[in-house]
């Protein structure tokens, strides 16, 4: 059977600035993101002919083509569901590469959500079918439908608000250690944590991600030319999407069991596709808009049972040294929350060996898109 394992790899990343106001205009954004990761790779904005981005991205491929000085496009996709959608840009890019509709193929995200408006504040679009049965009831935010989740996850297995603090604490040491991390210089204590504000209980005011403004990119060229480019290259080894039978967003009314979400459907097709599992990664980068989606995420792509991912994350075992490193930048909690993107270009900087909390001797890294959500997951290899 045709795979695409390692037949494309990132070439080239960028990143603007994060801030929580930006005076630039998303456009602005997402074509110096684009601009750098193309200097990064060493090609020539010309060659670009492949795009992909989420659905909810404001920019669209005809206005950044043109602002960048793109040649002929001759793919270009875009992913829905927010956060579930970032590492499946990269999936797409890599189908187009792999099967000769692009050669270059350009990722990106650029979001002004400090200084931009909340979704959910636009009243008269927050009923379409799945929300007439969480809006009406109180679930108006995100935040809302995880804390659910997540109360019933504390109810069936035990775990406690010291789980999600370990974290959201992990996430912070990383940030302290990155320069580009929005909090790069505000450490996170127990107290502090657990002297927070209430966001949607059980969820404190640091199990929630960032408001960033930013953007990211990255470009996808066949493995034999990335041998050729600028640095060295990431392969994509294996992607995946995932989107269970019976699915309905965060809070999963319909399910078997609510707690088993798109990441185990995305995690049965990533590892079947792959040359490792679980227990070779050597560092992860997992979707944290909110601290309940690590210890979720954590079982389902396999890195320990149902009901134990919130065991897992004690002792340490999420911080450098761990049993496994998460979000070596700092995550959407702590470096930026741009849609999940800001974990892809981590996961490559940590196999360029360049990364602010470099993982010794990294060559495996796992990143997901947002668990809770039709999602998609990508690993990377040196």
């Amino acid at each position: 059977m045709a795979t695409l394992k390692d037949a494309t790899a990132i070439a080239g990343i960028g990143q603007t600035a994060f801030a929580k106001r930006l005076p630039e205009s998303e456009k602005t954004l997402a074509c110096r993101a684009i601009l750098a990761a193309l200097d990064d790779a060493g090609i020539a904005p010309a060659e670009v002919d492949g795009f992909a981005s989420y659905t909810m991205e404001e920019t669209d491929e005809v206005e950044v083509a043109k602002a960048i000085g793109a040649g002929d496009v001759t793919f270009f996709s875009k992913v829905g569901f927010g956060g579930g959608g970032s590492c499946a840009t990269l999936a797409h890019l890599a189908a187009a590469v792999a099967t000769g509709q692009a050669s270059v193929g350009v990722a990106w995200r650029s979001r002004k959500r400090g200084s931009g408006p909340r979704p959910w504040k636009n009243t008269a679009v927050q009923l379409p079918t799945p929300a007439q049965w969480t809006r009406p009831y109180g679930l108006l935010r995100p935040a809302d439908e995880i804390g659910m989740l997540a109360r019933r996850y504390m109810h069936e297995y035990g775990a406690t608000r010291d789980h999600l603090f370990n974290v959201a604490l992990a996430c912070r040491n990383r940030a302290n250690q990155n320069p580009a991390a929005i909090m790069y210089d505000r450490p996170l204590t127990r107290e502090m944590y657990m002297t927070s504000r209430w966001i949607s209980e059980p969820l404190c005011l640091f199990d929630n991600c960032l408001e960033t403004d930013g953007a990211l990119a990255c470009v996808i060229v066949s493995a034999e030319r990335a041998r050729d480019c600028r640095q060295k290259p990431v392969y994509l080894h294996s992607v995946a999407q995932g989107l269970p039978a019976q699915h309905h967003g965060m809070v999963n009314y319909w399910n078997d069991d609510p707690l088993t979400g798109p990441a185990w459907t995305a995690a049965r097709h990533l590892w079947k596709q792959a040359d490792f599992g679980p227990d070779d990664i050597d560092v992860a980068q997992i979707y944290d808009a909110f601290t309940p989606l690590v210890p979720l995420s954590l079982e389902g792509y396999g890195f320990c049972g149902r009901g134990e991912g919130g065991a897992f994350t004690e002792g340490g075992a999420l911080e450098s040294g761990g049993r496994l490193p998460i979000n070596t930048g700092g995550g959407g909690l702590s470096e930026a929350y741009v849609h999940g993107f800001n974990l892809i270009t981590e996961g490559v900087k940590q196999l360029r060996g360049t990364s602010t909390a470099q993982v010794p001797d990294a060559a495996t890294c796992l990143v997901t898109a947002g668990e809770g959500v039709p999602t998609s997951a990508v690993l990377l290899r040196s």
